[in-house]
């Protein structure tokens, strides 16, 4: 199975002053993202505004970006949905496409039960040879993914990990408990990276990592290399800055930051808007000493 890697970043999507979507910067930030820290990029996830890509968008996108990385990085495809049939033919055609990976939101509106869930994701990853990671993220699908169910699902080859997003600490040292051995657990929340590595986790699907990628993959590497007070250090600098990208729904923050910081990624699409001025000088104070690893070359 192919590598995804440790920090891996939920890319936003570039669109251009008349809303489409902007594939030329797309290439170029995808390119600055694994040049500033990061091992892969998710495309088409939350982050990237997903709901509101149709399914034309996000093949371009998977074909463009993949074709451009190469082997410099893991690009992993957003293709799950709240349909199991519709999730499926996304999931055909992005390999198809060339991407390296599949990530499976749980679906979401409506509500389906364990067994469902255990279902839904047997049944996509059985249509695929790619590596799979669900995506458990109760605050946006209502539905929590139980431990019980993720240790079935690691039982499949081809699932390799979840992304975990619940927040909750204890549900996620039990899935890490349960699951089978080599089973992958990334954080979904960038504030709980460091909490969850503690408790055995492998890494992040970041947000903040547009912004901090390299300080962020130290915060990691010092973990892993025994240098628990230095990645503690970072982790709490970092805090704030985490906290701003999360002010109001992502990925609203990040798009402002982005922009403010001279990378140009557009507007949210409607239904989401740019942050009102209040929310925006949030934003901006909490950038204020802080370094952006996103190299110069990216900017447009």
């Amino acid at each position: 199975m192919q590598k995804l890697g440790r920090l891996i970043t939920a890319m936003v999507t570039p669109f251009a002053d008349d809303g489409s979507v902007d594939t030329q910067q797309a290439k170029r930030l995808a390119l600055a993202l694994l040049d500033s820290g990061s091992d892969g990029l998710v495309v088409s996830g939350t982050t990237g505004e997903s709901p509101t890509l149709t399914r034309e968008e996000k093949l371009a996108l998977f074909s463009e970006i993949k074709r451009t990385v190469g082997d410099l990085g893991a690009v992993v495809a957003g293709t799950g949905t709240y349909s199991t049939a519709e999730s499926i033919e996304l999931t055909r055609e992005a390999e198809r496409r060339g991407v390296d990976g599949i990530l499976l939101v749980v679906p979401y509106y409506n509500k389906p039960t364990q067994e469902g869930l255990y279902q839904h994701f047997a049944a996509i990853a059985r249509s695929t040879n790619l590596p799979c990671i669900v995506y458990n993220v109760p605050s946006r699908t209502v539905t929590n993914l139980a431990a019980e169910t993720v240790a079935r699902l690691s039982r499949i080859e081809n699932i390799v990990g979840v992304k975990e997003a619940s927040g909750n600490l204890e549900q996620i040292s039990k899935i890490i408990q349960d699951s089978r051995e080599g089973f992958l657990v990334w954080s979904g929340n960038d504030s709980d990276t460091l909490p969850l590595l503690a408790v055995g986790g492998y890494g992040v699907i970041s947000v903040v990592s547009h912004l901090v990628g390299r300080q962020l993959k130290e915060m990691i590497d010092r973990f892993l290399s025994g240098d628990g007070d230095r990645a503690a250090a970072l982790h709490r600098r970092l805090l704030p800055l985490i906290n701003a990208m999360f002010v109001v729904s992502n990925p609203i923050p990040v798009k402002y930051a982005l922009n403010v910081a001279g990378y140009r990624v557009g507007k949210p699409r409607l239904p989401l808007l740019e942050p009102d001025e209040k929310t925006a000088a949030q934003i901006r104070s909490a950038m204020q000493g802080y370094q952006i690893d996103l190299p110069a070359g990216s900017r447009a």
